[in-house]
């Protein structure tokens, strides 16, 4: 079996700046990805717009050309995935890492198609393909959606929105305006603030004038099929009709994954052990490279303050290696 440098897990775009490294570096590697590339980017609002500008998107230097301010969930798909193709690059798609353990100096790597041995490994998997669960009755319900996509099929709905940051402010304003009822709940007393700035007046404005119903430090208990149960800022138990519920309760890294390879995690964050200045964690030879860096704090880190992993994780490599 052939015995590769580097296997990196997840295709997105800091899995992918990781690719550039080593292929500038002649390094022998492989990309495993359980889905498409840039995997969550695809599965981003259709219309979603990042927060970051172009130029901050870019990785290893290749222009990033956008006709808008803010590119857009198309655009970005096409970049990197014009990348993948422009550059050649080894990646396996639609196939899933199952287990990751090292044996002496090499990392065995058994997944849905294949086995690999490489002498390191990068898990750069995002944190987009797990939902983080409210465990309440119901949430198993067809009409509960942890990922939102557009706003049509909400027309004319008694829509919930869960949630207060940028794809929970997304959500309801794209199914306000396409016909729905819409009632946001909030656990906090406002807004949060890491909404995107030209977004924010919005939402609150809208809430304001009595368009979009929002409840703050409030408490979803319950769904039921045509309703949905929730403790509102008083302490009172409240029910109101109820169509669809997009709960935009946020993502989470496979901590499973993380945990079966060995890697230490830390707090009631769950943050991964690493070296931040080379980004190997307790185990030698296996890194991490961008969001799933933070743990649960899936704010830490993203695209545009990550794309450094790559070189640090490169050149430590690379200093291990014999002259």
């Amino acid at each position: 079996m052939e015995i590769l440098d580097i296997l990196i897990v997840g295709g997105g775009p800091i899995g992918l700046n990781c690719v550039l490294e080593a292929q500038k570096n002649d390094l022998n590697y492989m990309v495993i990805e359980k889905g498409t590339i840039v995997n969550s980017l695809y599965n981003y609002p259709l219309h979603m717009r990042f927060f970051s500008t172009a130029e901050k998107l870019e990785i290893d230097g290749i222009p990033f050309i956008s006709t808008a301010p803010k590119p857009g969930r198309q655009e970005a798909l096409e970049y990197y995935q014009g990348i993948a193709r422009q550059k050649n690059i080894n990646i396996r798609l639609y196939e899933k890492v199952l287990n990751l353990i090292k044996n002496k100096d090499l990392f065995e790597i058994e997944t849905s198609k294949s086995k690999y041995l490489a002498k390191n490994v990068v898990i750069s998997t995002g944190f987009y393909d797990i939902p983080n669960l409210m465990n309440i009755p119901g949430e198993n319900l067809p009409k509960v959606k942890h990922y939102y996509k557009e706003p049509y099929p909400y027309t004319r709905q008694k829509v919930v929105v869960v949630g207060s940051s940028n794809s929970a402010v997304d959500a309801a304003l794209e199914t306000y305006r396409k016909g729905a009822e819409v009632t946001m709940l909030i656990r906090h007393s406002e807004i949060s603030k890491s909404v995107k700035y030209w977004v924010k007046p919005d939402i609150e404005n809208r809430i304001t004038e009595g368009s979009i119903t929002a409840h703050f430090n409030a408490e979803l208990l319950e769904i039921k099929e045509n309703s949905v149960v929730f403790k509102d800022k008083n302490n009172q138990i409240k029910e109101i009709e109820n169509d669809f519920v997009l709960a935009m309760t946020g993502y989470l890294p496979d901590f499973d994954l993380l945990r079966n390879s060995g890697i230490e995690l830390q707090g009631e964050c769950l943050n991964p052990v690493y070296n931040p200045e080379t980004m190997e964690t307790n185990i030698l030879g296996l890194y991490l490279a961008g969001v799933v860096c933070g743990g649960k704090d899936t704010h830490l880190w993203f695209i545009e303050n990550s794309r450094i992993h790559a070189e640090m994780i490169m050149r430590n490599i690379l200093a291990k290696i014999p002259l």
